[in-house]
């Protein structure tokens, strides 16, 4: 039996090469170096439908289906989504709301990161606490950081070469790791 944990990284942007984007694409390349911890970065938001509360029955649509198992087959959650108008964005939102009816986030530990600008990001913050709140995630208090991301720290490879924001990133993941 492996003690590997497996961290599903969900992006709540869909903007290529995002703050956000850029933030878990680091974490990819951080939890490489960490003994036991292996991510899946989620690549399925823009593909998943509008939800319907009259389609979140069996047989899920495929798309819904493989984000369920995709959260299933995980250990932690670790999100870095942006704010739109003081809250998440429609297609995050989309994608929490079909994870409402199943079982998949209850009890796991889930954390975000928090890369916006001072003053900026806290209705994301609070929505997404909310909302893991309703599916029964176990959200990590300590895990759930803010490392505001200045553009120019994304280097050509999408990645952040900054050592402390990777060592901060480090301690998000060995966190939701124990969790």
């Amino acid at each position: 039996m492996s003690n590997e944990r497996h961290i599903l990284l969900l992006p709540g942007s869909l903007r290529a090469g995002s703050a956000n984007e850029a933030v878990l694409r680091t974490a990819a390349a951080v939890a490489d170096a960490l003994p036991g911890v292996r991510t899946t970065y989620y690549t399925g938001l823009a593909g998943l439908p509008h939800f319907n509360p009259d389609h979140d029955t069996d047989p899920l649509p495929e798309p819904v289906a493989a984000l369920r198992a995709a959260i299933g087959a995980a250990d932690a959650l670790l999100v870095c989504t942006p704010e739109y108008a003081g809250t998440l964005p429609g297609s995050f939102k989309n994608l929490l709301d079909w994870t409402v009816g199943g079982i998949e986030i209850s009890d796991k530990p889930a954390a975000w990161i928090n890369c916006a600008g001072p003053g900026r990001g806290q209705g994301a913050e609070a929505t997404l606490g909310t909302v893991l709140g309703y599916t029964g995630a176990a959200v990590l208090a300590e895990a759930c950081v803010r490392i505001p991301l200045e553009r120019g720290t994304v280097g050509p490879d999408g990645l952040v070469a900054d050592p402390l924001v990777r060592g901060r990133i480090g301690e998000v993941l060995t966190l939701l790791a124990a969790g």
